[in-house]
C-alpha cells in the first residue's frame, strides 16, 4: 500500500485535475487510487465554500480564483485535514503541523520557486487564526 503522504498527492492531483477539466472527481482518479485518496479528496470537494473562504481570508493580496490551480489544491486538500480530520478515516489524523509540511513538500517538489514559501505562510496563518479561536480541538 501507498505511503500516506503519496496518497494526499494522489488526492491532490486529482483535485487539479478535476479543477482545470471540469470532469467528475470520480473520473480523474488513478485506476488504482486507494480509499482514502478518494475520501479526501471527496471531503475537500465537498467542504470548498469553507476551505476557500479560509484561504480568501489569509492570502493577502490573492483571490482564491488567482492562485494557480495546484498551489489551490494542495492548500484545499492541507486545510481539510487541518480544520476536519473526522472526515476522512484514518488510524490517526494527521497533526496539522504534519498537513503543513505535506503541503509544502508537494508545492516544492511541483510548483514554482515561490509556492513553498506561499502555501506555508498562507496554511501557518490559518492555523494560528483557528487555534486563537478555539475552533482546533487539541491542536
Amino acid at each position: 500500500m501507498a505511503r500516506r503522504s503519496d496518497q494526499r498527492r494522489a488526492a491532490v492531483f486529482a483535485l487539479y485535475q478535476h479543477d482545470l477539466t471540469g470532469r467528475p472527481l470520480d473520473d480523474v482518479f488513478e485506476r488504482d487510487a486507494v480509499p482514502f485518496t478518494r475520501a479526501l479528496a471527496h471531503a475537500t470537494a465537498d467542504n470548498q465554500d469553507e476551505i476557500d473562504v479560509q484561504i480568501a481570508r489569509h492570502s493577502s493580496g490573492w483571490t482564491v480564483e488567482r492562485i494557480a490551480p495546484l498551489e489551490r489544491a494542495i492548500l484545499r486538500t492541507a486545510l481539510l485535514e487541518m480544520l476536519h480530520p473526522d472526515l476522512v478515516e484514518a488510524e490517526r489524523p494527521i497533526p496539522a503541523e504534519g498537513a503543513i509540511d505535506e503541503a509544502v513538500e508537494t508545492a516544492k517538489a511541483f510548483c514554482g520557486a515561490d509556492a513553498p514559501g506561499f502555501v506555508n505562510g498562507v496554511l501557518a496563518a490559518i492555523l494560528r487564526s483557528v487555534r486563537e479561536n478555539g475552533a482546533i480541538n487539541g491542536r
